[in-house]
């Protein structure tokens, strides 16, 4: 026996029915959908969700979107840093919030707009590649802080985003 011979046992499978080829056989005329109605056509208008309310209706119309997710930074430049008369050169967020120049829970990122002629220690949630090469060609030391817990805004690496 080969795979050509292979055949369906007699009487266990017949010719599908062909609906819609006039009033002589079943299915003929609706061809089996009853009368009218959605079921009825051929297709399902572009959008339609079965009743339910379109996503197009659902989304708020001309009004902008709020990304949940977004990492947004307040942002320190290093000018601002070398105008800090900090005791012991230590600047974090909390001298930062304490002299008005962060709020409240603003994640806080260094860019490297001005110079900076004394070594200085600063901790931030993100530095950019010139504000931490100019922190260490002064001498002084860059610490990452991770962001607070439970906060979802957590930054990719190497992400720029900022606010300001």
């Amino acid at each position: 026996m080969r795979l050509h011979d292979l055949k369906p046992a007699p009487g266990s499978s017949r010719a599908r029915r062909r609906v819609g080829r006039g009033t002589a056989g079943k299915g003929g005329k609706t061809a089996g959908r009853g009368t009218k109605g959605l079921k009825a056509r051929g297709t399902v208008r572009v959008g339609f969700e079965g009743g339910q309310l379109p996503l197009k209706q659902r989304i708020p119309k001309l009004r902008g979107f709020n990304n949940p997710f977004r990492v947004s930074y307040v942002v320190i430049n290093l000018d601002d840093l070398a105008d800090l008369d900090v005791p012991g050169d230590e600047i974090t967020p909390e001298v930062l919030r304490k002299r008005g120049m962060v709020h409240k829970n603003g994640l806080v990122k260094v860019l490297g707009r001005g110079e900076i002629s004394r070594p200085l220690k600063v901790s931030a949630h993100a530095f950019s590649r010139s504000a931490e090469a100019s922190i260490t060609a002064a001498g002084g030391t860059v610490t990452v802080i991770a962001p607070p817990h439970g906060d979802r805004r957590v930054p990719a690496q190497g992400s720029s985003h900022t606010n300001r």
